[in-house]
Parts: C-alpha cells; structure tokens; sequence
C-alpha cells in the first residue's frame, strides 16, 4: 500500500520508512539538510551511493517527480529495504542499483547530482570518477559519520579543482524519562558539498 505524505517540503519522518536490522538510514533531519545542499531541479540524474533504506532516493524522487534516481547499493539486505521502501511510496522514477560502486556506475547515465552516504572504503575511487562522469555545474553531497571518512573527503576535494563547503550537523532531541524530560543526542554527522566550476571542466588532472 502507497504511503501518503501532503507536504512538499523534505524531513519525512523516520518512522515513515520501512526499516531492517543493520542497514543504516540517514535520519530525517540530516537528510533535509543534504536535499538543500543538493539543489534539486527537473530533468536531473541522481546518483544515491549507499543507498541503505533508501530514505535519501525516496525524498528526492518525491520532491522532483520528473527526476531519475539510481540508487546504488551493495548489501542485499539494504537492497531489499531500499525496494521495498520505493514501492510502500509509489515510486517509479527511482531505479535500484544492486553492486558495489564504482564498478556498477560505469552503465549508469552521468549524473547531475551526487549523493554519498556510504562508499564501502572505496570513496577515493568513487570520487575519481566522479570528477570524470558528473555533469558540467554538478553537485556531491557526502555524508561522513567517521574521522576517516572526512580525512579523506578533504584530501579529494581539493581547490581550486573542486569548490567546497564543509558543515557539522549536531542534532539534539527532547526524550521523556517518566516526568522528566532529557536531551538525547545523535552522533554528530559532516556534510561535504563539492562542485566543480564549469571553467574547469576538460583538465586532465582532476585530483
């Protein structure tokens, strides 16, 4: 059964999506947050890296109905939850991609946006190629919840080649405990936006 949400605006809830044990889902909050960043509009090609429960493909492709979403993904069991989530939302511009990136991006049309959530330990590879395949004034929004992840970020996103802009996001939620009232807080998450300058585009040496 289709689910039903009136908004226009990003940040469906968590409990909105179908989860599985062990596959991560960008929550509800950095996931907006990501969307902006991104800078939707028709007529785009989205590539989600790591697509986990699909939360991030699913917002996108309800924002911008004449978009197309390839959501890549390497575990089955997120492949699955990613599916499922697609078709509980009733969406046919999103296409599952089961495989580890790069490798399964060569066949995919170039994108206008790029989303990463994870890389599987191969985001230098992904970012190489990214730098050869994203559309002229494309965009990459990376989210990094590990040291290492933002440590290599910063080594591939390198100016002037790459634009960059680097946040943190610190969420903080109320959580009742009896009558009183707590703040629980959620791992801190990096947001890394890149672009390249169109006047940089046809150099040889990208990174």
């Amino acid at each position: 059964m289709n689910k039903h949400w009136p908004y226009l605006t990003p940040g469906l809830p968590d409990d909105m999506f179908l989860r599985v044990e062990g596959v991560p889902m960008t929550g509800e909050e950095v996931r907006t947050v990501m969307l902006a960043k991104a800078r939707l509009a028709g007529g785009q090609v989205i590539w989600d890296i790591g697509s986990g429960t699909g939360s991030l493909s699913v917002e996108a492709a309800r924002l911008v109905r004449d978009i197309t979403v390839y959501a890549v993904e390497s575990k089955p069991e997120a492949v699955q939850a990613t599916i499922a989530n697609v078709n509980a939302w009733g969406l046919d511009n999103v296409q599952v991609v089961s495989g580890w990136a790069p490798e399964v991006l060569a066949d995919l049309p170039s994108p206008d946006r790029v989303l990463i959530g994870g890389s599987g330990g191969r985001l230098v590879e992904i970012i190489k190629l990214l730098a050869k395949r994203l559309r002229s004034g494309g965009r990459v929004v990376l989210s990094a919840v590990t040291v290492e992840t933002l440590q290599t970020a910063l080594q591939v996103f390198v100016p002037p080649v790459w634009q960059r802009e680097i946040l943190q996001l610190s969420v903080v939620r109320e959580r009742s405990l009896g009558r009183s009232h707590l703040w629980q807080a959620r791992n801190p998450v990096f947001l890394i936006t890149a672009w390249r300058e169109i006047s940089d585009w046809g150099k040889e040496e990208l990174i």
